[in-house]
């Protein structure tokens, strides 16, 4: 999970050539931003059949693994309320096979966190 703050600096620069500048972001390393950006058109292309993109990939986990709860990263009431709409986003069988079967051919690139926060949860 990126921290909200850098969620903003990663929306802004998403498709700058300019690096980030904040917490070590290994998959937002230039080398690993071009690939990891087929994930996210992914997922707009998604937000294009069904809502926006935050509330696909809110959406996308729940309907795979019910157990998981998305934490929505907002400190605005008013985005909270928007976030909230994923209550109403239901995936099919179908939708899920396709969106998994799209995201299996994207190799995500770079480390998750630092490996000083891995270290300090345990993987």
């Amino acid at each position: 999970m990126i921290p909200p703050i850098t969620q903003q600096q990663v929306r802004a620069k998403a498709r700058s050539a300019e690096p980030f500048e904040g917490p070590e972001l290994l998959r937002f390393a230039p080398e690993a931003l071009k690939a990891n950006l087929a994930l996210v058109d992914l997922v707009r292309e998604w937000a294009r059949k069904a809502a926006t993109p935050a509330k696909v990939a809110l959406a996308w986990l729940p309907a795979k693994k019910p157990w998981i709860v998305p934490i929505p990263g907002t400190t605005k009431l008013q985005r909270l309320d928007e976030d909230l709409g994923v209550l109403s986003l239901a995936f099919t069988s179908k939708d899920l096979r396709e969106i998994d079967e799209a995201a299996s051919k994207i190799e995500v690139q770079g480390a998750r966190l630092p490996p000083a926060v891995l270290a300090m949860s345990g993987r």
